[in-house]
């Protein structure tokens, strides 16, 4: 998946407006044009698409994590200039403030079941025995679970 797939997935299942993709940017301290949010968004065929870094993807998940969590004392945390599918998917639970068993429930929903311990490789350190690569179709998954979760309607 790329960035922007993910930028568009999540702005479609919270139905975000630009002002509310703007202020989730701001909440992580990072100054963004309503143009940019607009070219970040369009589709990859657009003359005027932009592809979203991963610095600025992570800024927004962030961001997003201070919206709905509530910012932490002290600095803001710093950006990954790298971000990775488990990155994604770490920045997401922790966001919407998911448990283990939510996750598995929210999969089940698009149709990909996991186990408990399959769950927890995905979210260990890299260096771990026990983890493993969160691949494109989990994460689509885990979004599009959410989705169905969130805005029911949307999968008719």
């Amino acid at each position: 998946m790329t960035n922007n797939d993910i930028l568009r997935r999540i702005r479609f299942t919270f139905d975000f407006n630009d002002s509310k993709m703007i202020e989730i940017f701001g909440a992580a301290e990072l100054e963004v044009t309503r143009e940019q949010v607009s070219n970040w968004l369009k589709k990859d065929d657009d003359s005027d698409f932009v592809k979203i870094r991963d610095i600025e993807l992570a800024t927004f998940l962030n961001g997003l994590i201070n919206v709905k969590r509530g910012k932490k004392e002290g600095p803001q945390v710093e950006p990954e200039k790298r971000l990775s599918n488990n990155m994604v998917f770490m920045k997401l639970r922790i966001a919407l403030n998911l448990k283990a068993e939510d996750i598995v429930d929210i999969l089940k929903l698009s149709g990909f079941d996991v186990s408990k311990h399959e769950l927890s490789s995905f979210f260990r350190k890299p260096d771990n025995k026990h983890y493993r690569e969160c691949k494109d179709q989990i994460l689509r998954n885990f979004l599009q679970g959410i989705q169905l979760d969130i805005r029911p309607e949307s999968a008719e």
